[in-house]
Formats: C-alpha cells, sequence, structure tokens
C-alpha cells in the first residue's frame, strides 16, 4: 500500500523505488492467481487448515502496529493466509509462484541489510572501471571504492554498485522464466539468473565509468 501510494502521490523514496518492479509483477501476479490458475483452483478441496488462520492473524497484527515495514510484510502473509484458509496448504502451493512474487514486490529492509556486504563487489566495479580509465586515457587512479579524476573523487557508492538494477533484473528475468515456460527448467533458470547479474554489474562498470570521464 505504501509503495504504491509512493507511486501515485509522487512521494516515493529510496525505500519504494528499490521494489518499483512490483508495478509489473502485482498484476502478473493477479494474472497468474486469477486467470491461469482459477480452474485449478476452483478444483481443490475446501480445506480449512489452522496454518491460515494463524497467518491471518500474523498478518493482522502486523498491520496493525503501524510499523511501515510489518504494514508492508502483512500484505503478503494476509495473502498467504487466505489461500491456506480457504485451500490449505495445496492452495499455496497451486500459487506458489504469484505469491513470491508478491513478497519480492514489498518493500522491506533487506536492501539496506545487505549494503555492508557488497564492499567486494564496489571494489570490483571500482577496478574494472579504473583499467577502463587507463585504455581511455583518462588520468585517474584507485583506492578501494574511489575512483580519483584530477584529484576529484568519485565514489562507487553501495546504491551505485547497482542493487537497484540488480534486484530488479533478476525479477524481470522470473517472470520471463515464468511467461515463456522455462520455471522448470533448472538450466535455464540457473543460466537466465547468471546473465542477468552480469549484465546488471556490466552495466554499472559502463555507469561509474562514464561517470569518472565526466569529471575529468
Amino acid at each position: 500500500m505504501f509503495w504504491y501510494d509512493g507511486w501515485l502521490n509522487k512521494s516515493i523514496n529510496i525505500e519504494h523505488e528499490y521494489f518499483s518492479h512490483a508495478i509489473i509483477g502485482f498484476p502478473y501476479a493477479a494474472y497468474i492467481i486469477f486467470r491461469r490458475n482459477c480452474g485449478k483452483w476452483q478444483k481443490l478441496g475446501n480445506t480449512i487448515h489452522p496454518l491460515g488462520g494463524f497467518l491471518l492473524a500474523l498478518g493482522l497484527a502486523f498491520y496493525i502496529t503501524g510499523t511501515r515495514e510489518l504494514v508492508s510484510l502483512s500484505f503478503p502473509i494476509v495473502i498467504a493466509g487466505i489461500m491456506v484458509w480457504l485451500k490449505g496448504i495445496p492452495g499455496l502451493k497451486l500459487n506458489w509462484f504469484p505469491w513470491l512474487l508478491i513478497f519480492l514486490g514489498t518493500p522491506n529492509s533487506v536492501p539496506y541489510l545487505i549494503t555492508p556486504y557488497t564492499l567486494p563487489l564496489q571494489k570490483f566495479i571500482a577496478w574494472v572501471a579504473w583499467v577502463l580509465l587507463q585504455l581511455l586515457g583518462v588520468s585517474t587512479r584507485v583506492d578501494e571504492i574511489y575512483l580519483y579524476v584530477n584529484d576529484i573523487p568519485v565514489e562507487v557508492a553501495p546504491y551505485c554498485a547497482g542493487l537497484k538494477m540488480l534486484f530488479t533484473s533478476l525479477y524481470v528475468t522470473l517472470l520471463l522464466l515464468d511467461w515463456t515456460g522455462n520455471l522448470q527448467n533448472k538450466r535455464r533458470v540457473i543460466t537466465l539468473l547468471t546473465s542477468a547479474i552480469t549484465i546488471s554489474v556490466t552495466a554499472n562498470i559502463i555507469r561509474n565509468t562514464l561517470l569518472a570521464c565526466f569529471s575529468w
């Protein structure tokens, strides 16, 4: 809810921005649930599972707290609770992928929690960008995650290391795998996810190289 409000009212912040891929993921998840899996859902037995009640209660408790992150997380929890309450575990198994899309598109603090661990990636991007700058004839030096061009520092910051682009690339890759019917093909899943990571890192190396060039 915060995520949609942020976009509709132009009050989006960096937390929302990290999960803006949900603008295509949520509608696609709804399409799978209400169109593609509708017939299979109706054929499932109406088995009430106590886990569904627990998840609904947990989602309600999260929502009542009013805490931004807990309110956001209450949405996928309630969705899972409804599925399990109405159709039991088979209902959740049927719609595990659209639920995953909803969960991965729900704003949370994960991007900020993993930021301290992106230092090796930042250093790698900085050094590769330095090599490219040397090949272009740009006088520069590298120190940890900083590129110095004419003594002007250009920092390869955690967010500039491409976390947003990486998350979006992986998310869209999952959508494409499902859309093309290759989600169960482990080889293609691994290949495409690896390609998405490689493209994302390469794009950010080029981006930081250009930023350094503009400081020249």
